[in-house]
């Protein structure tokens, strides 16, 4: 479902003392960024936080009043220090409960693997009125209440939710981009970027600057869900780069 006059936004809250001290790399931040984009939807703010109850809230909080959705990764596996349930549902001001579907998926995907304990039965736990996001890859599912999305930290099973989300989200239209590089430091042409996204009122210009072969240079990504303007903004920088006296290559550098 698209509503391509509205930007839709979405907030990241990625959760764990592991991802803060660099034990663990996160990889979930670019595949939920990647995924969004596809829905319509641009991911507009992340946040990395520690697993204490009261910064989670916190989080929670600010990011859900500020966009349509909100999306969180981490801590909602079968350890005491899995506290996301908890904190989501504290600053949703509901009680945490058992979900009966939940604790069904995990009495069978757990029925030949040594019986559902109490750490698994943590994984059943959902804010109160939550619905469940399937999740093939194991027992645990994740959890969707109203535009609060809350997915499992590991990586390759955050992919399956979201591909299970696909389509399920309302959006706009899908942000297209073209990228112009070229050897050109950016700050000698900072104008030309300035100008040529101010005469395109629905394309955004990015600069990314670099430093090889003991040359900088810079990568410029234009943006914009107007397929035909996308082009006419790009054609306008490469012509006001070249007038310049620099040549620029597509698709970057």
């Amino acid at each position: 479902m698209t509503s391509p006059d509205k930007i839709w936004t979405a907030g990241l809250i990625v959760i764990g003392d592991e991802i803060l001290s660099g034990r663990t790399q996160d990889k979930n931040i670019a595949q939920v960024a990647s995924w969004l984009q596809v829905q319509g939807i641009r991911l507009a703010e992340v946040r990395v936080v520690p697993d204490v109850e009261a910064r989670i809230v916190e989080a929670v909080n600010a990011l859900r009043a500020a966009y349509d959705y909100l999306f969180t990764t981490g801590g909602i596996g079968p350890t005491h220090d899995d506290i996301t349930v908890d904190a989501v549902a504290a600053a949703l001001g509901v009680p945490v409960v058992i979900h009966p579907d939940a604790r069904a998926l995990l009495e069978r995907y757990y029925a030949t693997r040594g019986g559902l304990n109490e750490g698994r039965l943590r994984m059943a736990r959902v804010p109160e009125g939550s619905e469940l996001i399937p999740n093939r890859m194991s027992g645990a599912p994740g959890i969707r209440r109203g535009n609060l999305f809350l997915m499992a930290g590991v990586p390759h099973i955050t992919a399956g939710m979201l591909d299970a989300l696909t389509g399920q989200l309302e959006g706009g239209a899908p942000l297209l981009s073209e990228t112009l590089g070229g050897w050109i430091p950016e700050s000698e042409v900072a104008d030309i970027l300035r100008q040529t996204e101010a005469a395109y009122d629905t394309c955004q210009i990015g600069s990314y600057p670099f430093f090889r072969e003991g040359r900088v240079g810079a990568n410029f990504v234009i943006r914009s869900t107007s397929a035909d303007d996308l082009a006419a903004c790009s054609a306008t920088l490469a012509e006001g780069l070249a007038a310049q006296g620099y040549e620029t290559t597509p698709g970057g550098i």
